[in-house]
């Protein structure tokens, strides 16, 4: 029989004999890679999950040009700088002044299939307005103060001159006959607007093409988002990109007091595994004292008593990381989809760097109760003392 068979035989026999205490090792093993696992799992996935959950809070970049107005072209060449796969949503917006029964109030000209990606906190009692326009989406404080719901119709009024636009001769309202498509509910300033369609502001005000400013979502971490707002701001001509710091600021103090939980909850894990583990072979060593001044007495050398020893915990390792490592991902895929209401991707990567983790830490534990076999005195356990 070859040498590394024998050897492979005598640990497997040597644990198989002594299973109620190894058993004990290897499931504490087990927990250990799979609290690592998951944790790792969920360290590299929270930024994407916190992303997600940030982006209900509203946008975190807003674009504006130094000339007053943003054309389509700015907007889309600022997009373009952008990685797609990170973009949740652009949503322009364009301010004028008009009247509602002749009581001014400020409308807000937007894309309407854009508005909820960067806006999900909007509560909207009804519909949002159709794309196509012909429909508002009325703010709870105008809709309170004009009594006008769902449905009502409601003509709004803009006048050229109260705008700034100079004329010797009076110039007549354009009007637009509107419904009622939703009333937008949150709490805030929103309540105070009108929104409506771009197109419909551009056909009111005959001004079309321009926007005060644009509202993105980025799903991007703090530093992955200053260099793109770094980035528009410098190539795109006119045009300065600005973070949201209310949403940017408490995403990454979230995030970074996260990441430091997972952290020290892993250290702690592993240093209550290598306790466990410690104490389990420690208690073999004692048991297994006689044998050992037995084989030492014959001619065993401390080196072979070592590498049995090691060869043990090695193996007690390798099978609780490879366990730890797939129930690590189930453990994780609970608590993203209890936590974040979202699923991960199982990362095969983490599977040979948990085993190497766990074979690491049990080797580490079984340096003391090594050193106490290699001191065993075989004339003094073979007398009985």
């Amino acid at each position: 029989m070859k040498r590394r068979q024998m050897y492979f035989r005598m640990i497997t026999a040597s644990l198989i004999r002594r299973r109620s205490r190894m058993l004990v090792a290897l499931l504490s093993i087990a927990i250990g890679a799979a609290i690592l696992s998951g944790l790792v799992t969920i360290y590299y996935d929270v930024p994407r999950q916190m992303g997600a959950q940030f982006r209900n809070y509203g946008a975190n970049m807003i674009i504006t040009s130094e000339g007053g107005s943003l054309t389509d072209g700015d907007i889309e060449q600022s997009r373009s700088y952008i990685d797609s796969a990170d973009i949740v949503g652009v949503t322009p917006y364009r301010y004028e002044s008009v009247r509602i029964r002749e009581l001014p109030v400020m409308a807000a000209g937007t894309d309407m299939s854009q508005a909820l990606l960067t806006s999900p906190y909007w509560s909207v009692e009804g519909a949002m307005p159709a794309a196509e326009g012909g429909q508002l989406l009325l703010g709870a404080s105008l809709s309170e103060q004009f009594r006008l719901g769902v449905g009502d119709e409601v003509t709004v009024s803009f006048t050229p001159e109260a705008n700034g636009t100079a004329s010797d001769e009076p110039v007549l309202d354009s009007t637009l006959d509107l419904t009622v498509a939703g009333v937008l509910k949150t709490g805030g300033p929103e309540e105070d607007y009108v929104y409506i369609a771009m197109s419909d502001l551009e056909t009111l005000t005959g001004i079309s093409g321009k926007a005060d400013l644009a509202e993105m979502s980025v799903s991007a971490s703090g530093d992955k988002l200053k260099a793109y707002a770094d980035v528009i701001s410098a190539n795109v001509p006119a045009v300065s990109a600005s973070l949201v710091k209310r949403v940017t600021e408490s995403e990454t103090t979230v995030l970074t007091k996260l990441q430091a939980l997972v952290l020290l909850v892993t250290v702690v894990v592993l240093a209550l595994t290598m306790i466990c583990v410690a104490t389990t072979m420690t208690a073999v060593v004692a048991e297994r004292r006689r044998e050992i001044g037995l084989r030492k007495a014959i001619g065993a050398s401390n080196g072979g008593i070592i590498k049995e020893f090691m060869g043990e915990g090695m193996m007690l390792g390798a099978i609780g990381g490879l366990a730890g490592s797939l129930l690590g991902f189930v453990f994780a895929q609970q608590v993203s989809v209890n936590v974040f209401g979202s699923s991960i991707s199982f990362m095969p990567v983490l599977v040979p760097i948990t085993i190497l983790v766990s074979v690491a830490v049990t080797g580490v534990s079984c340096l003391l109760p090594i050193r106490s076999a290699t001191q065993v005195d075989p004339a003094l356990v073979l007398k009985g003392e």
